[in-house]
C-alpha cells in the first residue's frame, strides 16, 4: 500500500463503526466510511471540537448537522484546494490522491522535455490537474458533471495557475476521447478516476466493468509516440489494482514499468485506512 505522511491541513484523528473522524485545516468533520468496519475506540460524537456529522438517511442520501463553513480552504504542499462539503458526504477533494500527485508530478518534473500534456479523465474538481499545471504541464480536464469543472476552475486560479496552462471540458469521457481520436490530438500522459457507475453529460451511461477496458485502448489511440506515464485510479469495491493493471498491459504496445497499488491515509491511531486502487504504467 502506498500513502503520503506529508499532509499538515488534513488527518484522520479515529477510525471504526463505519466512521472516520478527520481534520481538515480548522474544521473538525464525522464521516460514513465503508472500509472503517472494526470497533471505535469512542464515542466519536462526543469529540470535543466536532463542527459537523454526516448522517445516512434509510430512504438513501444522507444530510451534514453541526456548525461549518459552506466552504473554506486547506494546503497540500505548495498546492491549494477549496473545500466545500456536498450533500453526497464529500468535500470536493480525497485526500488519499496526494500519494498520486506526488508520482505524477515527480515525473513531469524530472521530464526535460520542453512541453508535456496530460489528459485527465473524470476529474471532478481538479486535485490531479492543478498537480500537474503546477509541476508545469498543459493539462486537458475533463468531466460530465459542470459543477465539478466549475470547482476545479476555481482551485486552477486558487493556485495562480495561468489561463493556458487547463483547458476545461464538460463532457463524457468516452465520447470526448473518441473525437480526440479523429481530431489526431496526442497527450504525453493520461490520469484518470472512472467512477463505478455514472452518465455523461447528455446522459451516456458508464459502468466500469463493462466500459473501462474499451476506454483505455482508447486512450492509447491518444498517447503521443514518447508517452511518460499512465494512471488509473478506481474507489470501486471488488476491482483490485492488479485488475486495472492487466488492463493496462494488455493494451499498451510498449511501457517501462506497471505497478499496481492500494492506496490508503494514515491514522492518529497508527493503521492505514484504505482507500482504493491504483495502477501506474511508465515509459522508456
Amino acid at each position: 500500500m502506498k500513502f503520503t505522511s506529508d499532509w499538515k491541513d488534513y488527518e484522520i484523528i479515529a477510525t471504526g463503526g463505519g466512521e472516520k473522524l478527520e481534520r481538515w485545516g480548522s474544521v473538525y468533520l464525522l464521516r460514513p466510511d465503508p472500509q472503517a468496519i472494526w470497533r471505535s475506540n469512542f464515542n466519536f460524537k462526543t469529540y470535543k471540537g466536532l463542527n459537523a456529522i454526516y448522517t445516512r438517511s434509510q430512504s438513501g442520501g444522507g444530510a451534514w448537522s453541526g456548525k461549518m463553513p459552506d466552504e473554506w480552504k486547506i494546503s497540500y504542499k505548495n498546492l491549494k484546494f477549496v473545500i466545500s462539503p456536498t450533500s453526497f458526504k464529500h468535500t470536493g477533494l480525497f485526500p488519499e490522491q496526494a500519494v498520486n500527485w506526488d508520482r505524477v508530478t515527480d515525473v513531469i518534473s524530472r521530464s526535460k522535455r520542453e512541453s508535456i500534456t496530460v489528459l485527465n479523465l473524470f476529474g471532478y474538481t481538479g486535485g490531479a490537474t492543478v498537480a500537474c499545471a503546477s509541476a508545469g504541464a498543459t493539462v486537458t480536464h475533463v468531466d460530465a458533471s459542470k459543477g465539478m469543472v466549475e470547482v476545479c476552475k476555481r482551485n486552477c486560479k486558487l493556485n495562480k495557475l495561468s489561463e493556458t496552462s487547463v483547458r476545461f471540458i464538460v463532457d463524457d469521457c468516452i465520447k470526448f476521447v473518441e473525437r480526440e481520436i479523429r481530431r489526431g490530438k496526442k497527450y504525453d500522459a493520461i490520469i484518470m478516476d472512472p467512477p463505478s457507475f455514472g452518465r455523461g453529460a447528455n446522459g451516456e451511461l458508464w459502468k466500469i466493468e463493462d466500459n473501462l477496458d474499451y476506454l483505455v485502448s482508447k486512450c492509447c489511440e491518444v498517447l503521443s509516440d514518447k508517452p511518460l506515464f499512465f494512471l488509473i485510479n478506481s474507489y470501486t469495491t471488488g476491482l483490485q489494482s492488479t485488475v486495472m493493471k492487466n488492463i493496462l498491459a494488455t493494451n499498451l504496445q510498449k511501457y517501462d514499468i506497471i505497478e499496481a497499488y492500494e492506496i490508503g491515509l494514515p491514522t492518529n491511531e497508527g493503521i492505514v485506512l484504505p482507500a482504493g486502487c491504483s495502477a501506474f504504467a511508465t515509459f522508456k
